[in-house]
């Protein structure tokens, strides 16, 4: 699957943030949602709008900013 087929960015919706595609679901609530440990299943539940291909594509999308980062971002706090 090409998270391209799931994920769109359009300055109309959600203020431009990559969102599933046909809804106000941003992809960056998915991956936080899996990182803090919640289940496809819990945010199936959250979000019934939402499919697993939904966060499968989430998480690929993810994957490919990663890769494609240059640099990580400086934390204000470190010491």
């Amino acid at each position: 699957m090409d998270w391209r087929d799931r994920i769109s960015i359009d300055r109309r919706i959600h203020h431009g943030k990559p969102c599933i595609k046909g809804t106000r679901v941003p992809a960056s609530v998915i991956v936080g949602s899996i990182a803090a440990g919640d289940s496809p299943e819990r945010i199936l539940e959250a979000w019934p709008q939402l499919t697993l291909d939904d966060i499968v594509a989430a998480l690929k999308f993810a994957a490919a900013l990663a890769a494609e980062a240059t640099a990580v971002p400086a934390l204000s706090d470190v010491e």
